[in-house]
């Protein structure tokens, strides 16, 4: 593996050679290319940062002067560098390497932030405990970049900083992006720092009359900016890929007595040319490519995004009410077919979540009716928004959260698992959950007619086939219906996009002699009273939702049961309240007993056991083989 191969650790590049520094950096993207490109990940980001990652560790002491990554998906350098290269091969598979800085992998991981804006509030707090505790004499790092620096959260860290005179060191790693180029005020602001010449600069220019105008180098005048305002010492820019250049800059910073910012440019997807020639995002993150084209490897499939991106599409065509809002991920939510037809109704605001909402309630007062698009995992940030700011207005926003429930290799942060429990809470808020393309397409047309806030929830996995209804009844669609004999037994109520698992389970237990009554809620928060009536007439209930079983769609409708007097017990199948690892999304669904064969178990198992507390068995209590199905959907 040549100079990468001899890398273990940090200290083993400080003796390296500025030649040995530009090979070992063509061997690390190259290394790079090969790992990510089989296994799928984020690899614009890396190949990027890749000379900043070495200079930052060749001029820093990690962990003794902790680096803290925000965006924590371009930490892959950094790990390659602190000795988990082996680990490359299982990157983001079950029981393999995170994407995200990660404490139990190494050391050198002091936090497991994978969501932006989030790291200059860390090395505040860490710099104030170094304070107090008499460690305020060594700095704290944070690198901060593709275009997490959009976020309120970064500005009330550089407030907090600027202010306080401590010793951290903002690396703000400047790229231009996010996924698609970085919106609002900020990038004109840094273009503009760095298109002036510095006072050395002016100083040949002029000839220079005492000397050569090297010793005033550190009295740049871009230093004259919103960041000096603010309190900071200003650096740069500097050229992101010259090592020598940034360790010059990096041991300026590293000097300094109070807050800096060391201002890095660099180029996303630098060193592959198909990512540098990606016009959308520069392959900022990819799946399973061919290494040398960069094409995707296999046949590719429509996915749930791209069945709400053309509807959104189609609803836009007759209603110019319709505004579509996204905070920084335009393509990754099937925004930019809608922002192409409609460039005029379509708003990025950057990585802003909070300010997304209420912009768009905003819009609403305004008369709009905005379709704010998120991933479900990143709408957590702007709860207090949807409570407050939609729902005590109760606005017509809807709300549209891609990557619901378990998302697979992303790991903890990424699971959109909390949305069902947060958004239940929300007075009046109604929350659809689609089971298939066709729902989808006739759930979102009927949200966005609805004179109030709602939700629309869909996975990030394979869409397959169609699930049609036996037939709809007071709002809630049959996907099976169970024997006349054992009409009142079990009612199976299956949540969104594991409705072919749920009634897989319900052909396993046909086999085993239980018929059951499959139903999808369609809008599943609030609980309907048609729910709350069918589920009283049966003997047993259970709830299949791949959001967290604590105040999900199965414990509401628990209550309601109990509130309505009926004594149906309601066992709740859902994910644990705890952080899932990374794996395969039917691994993990799998293992918290939400596939076909562990929903069936515990039917069974709950039937044996009547005495078992409502809720107590989640997982699968024998296994049970596939069969065929005996009564399908449409008979």
């Amino acid at each position: 593996m040549g100079l990468l191969g001899t890398i273990e650790g940090p200290a083993d590049l400080r003796g390296l050679d500025q030649e040995q520094l530009r090979v070992l950096a063509e061997e690390v993207r190259g290394f790079l290319v090969d790992a990510v490109c089989h296994t799928g990940g984020h690899l614009g980001p890396n190949l990027g940062v890749v000379e900043l990652t070495i200079a930052l560790h060749r001029v820093f002491d990690s962990p003794g002067t902790p680096v803290v990554f925000d965006t924590g998906h371009q930490s892959y350098v950094h790990k390659i560098l602190t000795g988990r290269q082996g680990g490359f091969a299982k990157l983001r598979a079950a029981g393999g390497l995170s994407g995200y800085p990660n404490r139990a992998e190494s050391v050198h991981d002091l936090v497991e932030n994978s969501h932006a804006s989030t790291a200059l509030s860390y090395a505040d707090g860490l710099s104030r405990a170094r304070t107090v505790t008499g460690e305020g004499e060594r700095p704290v790092v944070a690198v901060i970049g593709d275009g997490a620096l959009t976020g309120g959260l970064a500005w009330e860290a550089l407030n907090n900083i600027g202010a306080s005179r401590r010793r951290v060191i903002v690396v703000l790693n400047d790229n231009g992006r996010s996924y698609s180029p970085t919106v609002g005020g900020l990038p004109r602001h840094l273009r503009r720092i760095s298109d002036r010449p510095t006072y050395a600069e002016l100083w040949r220019r002029l000839g220079g009359a005492h000397g050569d105008g090297s010793g005033v180098e550190a009295r740049d005048d871009a230093s004259r900016s919103l960041f000096a305002d603010l309190g900071f010492d200003y650096l740069g820019p500097v050229d992101g890929h010259d090592i020598s250049a940034l360790e010059r800059q990096l041991f300026r910073a590293g000097e300094h007595t109070g807050p800096v910012i060391v201002h890095v440019r660099t180029t996303k997807g630098r060193g592959y040319r198909p990512a540098e020639d990606d016009v959308s995002d520069h392959m900022h993150t990819v799946g399973v490519i061919d290494p040398q084209t960069g094409a995707t490897a296999g046949p590719t499939s429509t996915t749930w995004t791209d069945v709400f991106a053309d509807n959104l599409v189609e609803i836009g065509a007759s209603r110019r009410d319709v505004v579509a809002v996204t905070a920084a991920m335009l393509g990754p939510t099937g925004l930019q077919r809608f922002a192409d037809r409609y460039p005029g109704r379509c708003v990025d605001v950057g990585i802003a979540e909070q300010h997304a909402v209420t912009s768009a309630a905003g819009m609403a007062m305004g008369g709009l009716h905005p379709v704010v698009a998120l991933y479900a995992t990143f709408a957590n940030r702007a709860f207090d928004q949807e409570l407050l700011d939609v729902g005590l207005h109760r606005l017509p926003v809807t709300l549209v959260l891609d990557r619901a429930g378990v998302t697979g290799p992303d790991g903890p942060s990424h699971h959109g698992m909390w949305d069902l429990a947060l958004l239940g809470i929300v007075p009046g808020i109604r929350v659809a959950a689609p089971r298939d393309a066709g729902t989808l397409a006739e759930e979102l047309g009927e949200a966005v007619d609805v004179a109030g806030p709602t939700a629309l929830r869909f996975p990030k996995a394979k869409l397959g086939a169609p699930v049609p209804a036996v037939r709809r009844s007071a709002g809630l669609d049959v996907l099976r219906e169970a024997d006349p004999t054992d009409a009142g037994d079990v009612l199976l109520v299956s949540v969104g996009a594991l409705a072919p698992d749920v009634l897989g389970a319900a052909d396993m237990l046909a086999a085993e002699g239980v018929d059951c009554t499959v139903v999808d809620p369609r809008w599943v928060l609030p609980i309907g009273d048609a729910l709350v009536d069918l589920a009283a007439a049966h003997r047993l209930v259970v709830t299949v939702e791949d959001g967290i079983r604590d105040s999900g769609v199965g414990s509401r409708l628990a209550r309601r049961v109990s509130d309505a007097g009926a004594e149906t017990p309601v066992v709740c199948l859902g994910l644990d309240t705890t952080y899932l690892a990374h794996g395969t999304r039917a691994d993990l669904l799998r293992e918290q007993g939400l596939d076909a064969s562990g929903i069936a178990a515990a039917v069974l198992a709950r039937r044996d056991a009547d005495s078992e507390p409502v809720g107590a068995l989640s997982g699968a209590a024998r296994p049970l083989a596939v069969v065929p199905r005996t009564r399908t959907a449409s008979g």
